[in-house]
C-alpha cells in the first residue's frame, strides 16, 4: 500500500491504544490538535497475508470510550434503525472499492470482504463508522456517531497521502 508505513513514533503511540504490535501497515491519515494519531489507515492485507477488512481504524483512547459508550447504550441497532439504509449501503460499497483498489497488483490470494469494518450490510460498529468520516469518507453511521456524541471535528486535521 503506498505511504502505509507509520514513523516510529506512531507506531508507538498505536501500540499503546491497542496494547500490541500493529500487524499490518498502516498510515496516520487523522491527526488531534497535539499531533497524535485518531485514525490509522491500514493496509488490505496484515503482514503474514491475513485480509485485513476494516480500513480505517479509530486509534483515540478518548474516541473509543466514548464511542464504546454509544455502542453499549444500544448506539448500533439506533444508528442502523436512523440511518437511510441505501446511504449506508453505498458508504460500504464506496469502503470496500477504496480498500480493494489497495490490494498489491497482480496479488492471487484471500482478499478482504465487506464494506465499512468488513460489514456487508448494515451496522457492525460506530467506530469503524466513525474512523471511515473522519479521514473524509462520505459516511452517514459516522456523521450520526459525531451528532449523537456531540463531536467538535475541527479538532482534528487529515494528513496528506
Amino acid at each position: 500500500m503506498s505511504g502505509a508505513v507509520a514513523d516510529d513514533a506512531d507506531v508507538a503511540a498505536v501500540r499503546g491504544v491497542l496494547g500490541r504490535e500493529p500487524q499490518a501497515g498502516f498510515r496516520v491519515v487523522v491527526r488531534d490538535r497535539q499531533g497524535a494519531p485518531v485514525v490509522i489507515r491500514n493496509a488490505p492485507l496484515l503482514d503474514d497475508g491475513t485480509p485485513m477488512p476494516t480500513r480505517y481504524w479509530l486509534v483515540d483512547a478518548a474516541l473509543l470510550r466514548s464511542v464504546g459508550t454509544l455502542e453499549a447504550d444500544g448506539g448500533v441497532d439506533r444508528a442502523e434503525a436512523e440511518v437511510d439504509a441505501d446511504e449506508l449501503a453505498a458508504a460500504h460499497v464506496r469502503a470496500a472499492a477504496e480498500r480493494d483498489a489497495a490490494l498489491p497488483a497482480g496479488h492471487t490470494g484471500p482478499v478482504p470482504s465487506g464494506g465499512v469494518g468488513g460489514t456487508r450490510t448494515g451496522v457492525k460498529c460506530l467506530h469503524a463508522h466513525l474512523a471511515n468520516l473522519l479521514a473524509g469518507s462520505e459516511d452517514p453511521v459516522g456523521a450520526w456517531t459525531v451528532e449523537h456524541l456531540g463531536l467538535d471535528t475541527s479538532a482534528y486535521r487529515r494528513e496528506s497521502g
